[in-house]
């Protein structure tokens, strides 16, 4: 018969509740599904041994979420030598489902990946955070171990560059008059 501890059960329950958020979270900072699926087995490998502790914490996908973006931001920082980063984006054909309805959506989410992909690694992961979570300054600030003013700094840099961008101001062919994007 096999025994259980409770940790290795919540971390089990976690996996199977929770994966499908992290992954989407870690997609969006990497660009690349591979690396995303890469970066949240990292990530749970590496909480495993001390899942005790993460199971404790009053938020453990906020505790997970926060690891896997200084795992992404370190990643982004080290810059690893053994790896060769190339742009593959060209080569690939986009998964379009027939249709026109669906058309005009992918091309909008491939626009926005690439104009998400033109931000700096902390830019990216404070936009993901903020709105793709719907996560509060103070929450980003937490999950991104840094102040609520360099959230706020980080996102608005970024939205700036987003502004700038035009591939971006024509997304979904709308802007209101100061040219943001709806």
């Amino acid at each position: 018969m096999k025994v259980i501890s409770r940790a290795a059960a919540h971390f089990e329950q976690f996996v199977q509740d929770c994966t499908d958020s992290l992954l989407a979270t870690a997609y969006l900072l990497t660009r690349d599904r591979q690396a995303a699926e890469e970066l949240v087995q990292d990530t749970l490998v590496a909480l495993y041994p001390q899942w005790s502790k993460v199971a404790q914490a009053q938020s453990p996908i906020a505790y997970v979420r926060r690891s896997l973006i200084n795992r992404y931001l370190n990643q982004q920082r080290r810059g690893s030598a053994s790896e060769l980063v190339t742009d593959f984006t060209a080569a690939r054909a986009p998964e379009r489902r027939p249709g026109p309805d669906f058309a005009h959506r992918i091309d909008d989410r491939d626009q926005l990946r690439r104009v998400l992909s033109t931000l700096p690694a902390r830019q990216r992961a404070a936009v993901v955070l903020r709105y793709f979570h719907d996560l509060s300054d103070d929450q980003v600030a937490e999950a991104m171990g840094c102040r609520v003013g360099t959230v706020r700094s980080l996102i608005s840099r970024a939205l700036s560059t987003l502004r700038g961008d035009a591939a971006f101001t024509g997304l979904d062919g709308h802007s209101d008059q100061q040219g943001a994007t709806r």
